[in-house]
């Protein structure tokens, strides 16, 4: 006879043998729940960039390693570089209608298609790069470009930034208005239309166009980025005169654009996964620049370009040619308005608070870099 200790103990052990199936059976039953609340996406990216441009290129790159390794492999992007499914001015394109479901590109190269496509890239004379961060996740300013993207079938978030960019490259120096006269610039997006006010011709000439076309005289000077992705073009040995600021882009944000339908579809947790993600690069690019750019200028100098400051004529007639622009396409479309008018208050607030402490404390500690007080001693 089994004493009541050994029947006690068996009882357990059933016991527990039906609990571990019944759990075992409940995960089971929970999985096709868990696999539908956490669905494998397979989405294309178009970018507007060549591989080359690392870090601009890289950005969409980014993003798509962060979703993946953030949903533990579900959610995934091929990104491919501009051309290899549609031009790179295209790419915003390719994501409207569908071609792609997301595009990695700045907004204005579709300002001819609708000038309110600028206002979420840049506008001349506008923000730079870290007060247009401030207006975008806290002044409205990503819900101001959406309720204009939402025409177009698109969703967009911030997703890179440059930095303020350099003012181009000239074969020949330009310290007066006059001087711009006539003159042939590769440059792209609205800034064009400021400047063509100027006497300036603008040329849209792609990329890998703009170094040949220089070294024929086809055109007198084209913009492209800023030192790091300037440096590799080699632009200094046909057009020696470094210009800046690049006072139409101060702060451009390039944005991840998603067909509006295919965003809409996605879970809210994999929404707000997407939304981190692009925030986390559109911090790092900017980071990235920042390192990159101080020793690429160094090589630039080195290596024969002439640096040059705009005259106060020019920016003054540039600043002024803007806000015609702005007046005269404000006149004409509603959804530019809109977003450039939500722009000037905090571009207002901005310029008064960033002239105190931070211009205080930068413009200190660069009269100290040019009295050679911050660099290292030497061992």
């Amino acid at each position: 006879m089994k004493d009541s200790k050994t029947l006690h103990r068996r009882s357990f052990l059933t016991t527990a043998s039906v609990g571990g199936v019944a759990a075992a059976a409940g995960a089971t039953l929970a999985a096709p729940a868990i696999a539908q609340e956490s669905p494998t996406i397979n989405w294309r990216l178009a970018s507007s960039f060549p591989k080359s441009l690392d870090t601009i290129y890289g950005g969409g790159e980014e993003i798509a390693t962060r979703l993946k390794e953030a949903s533990d492999g579900k959610f995934n992007i091929q990104v491919f570089a501009a051309g290899e499914i549609v031009p790179g001015l295209d790419a915003i394109n390719a994501a409207t209608d569908g071609t792609v479901e997301t595009a990695h590109s700045v907004g204005y190269y579709n300002w001819g298609k609708n000038p309110a496509f600028a206002c979420g890239a840049d506008l001349p004379f506008t923000f730079s790069a870290r007060a247009k961060a401030a207006y975008n996740y806290h002044g409205g300013g990503i819900d101001q470009y959406n309720q204009f993207l939402e025409t177009v079938n698109l969703v967009a978030f911030p997703a890179g930034n440059t930095g303020v960019q350099m003012g181009g490259w000239y074969r020949k120096e330009v310290n007066t208005v006059a001087d711009m006269q006539g003159l042939k610039m590769r440059i792209s997006g609205l800034a064009g239309r400021v400047v063509e006010k100027l006497g300036v011709v603008p040329q849209q000439i792609a990329g890998g166009d703009i170094y040949p076309s220089l070294e024929k005289g086809t055109i007198d000077a084209a913009e492209w980025v800023g030192p790091y992705d300037d440096n590799k073009l080699g632009f200094q040995k046909v057009a020696p005169y470094y210009y800046y600021p690049g006072f139409w882009e101060g702060g451009p944000t390039v944005s991840f654009f998603v067909n509006k339908a295919k965003y809409d579809e996605l879970p809210e947790h994999y929404k707000s996964l997407l939304r981190t993600c692009c925030q986390a690069t559109d911090q790092n690019m900017l980071a990235k620049y920042d390192f990159k750019n101080p020793t690429a200028l160094k090589e630039l100098a080195a290596s024969g370009a002439q640096l040059r400051s705009f005259s106060e004529e020019i920016m003054n007639a540039a600043f002024a040619a803007a806000n015609e622009v702005y007046a005269e396409l404000s006149a004409e479309n509603e959804h530019f308005k809109r977003q450039y008018e939500a722009q000037l208050q905090f571009r207002d607030d901005w310029y008064l608070y960033n002239q105190t402490a931070e211009y205080t404390f930068d413009t200190f500690m660069m009269i100290q870099q040019r009295n050679g007080k911050l660099a290292p001693t030497q061992g």
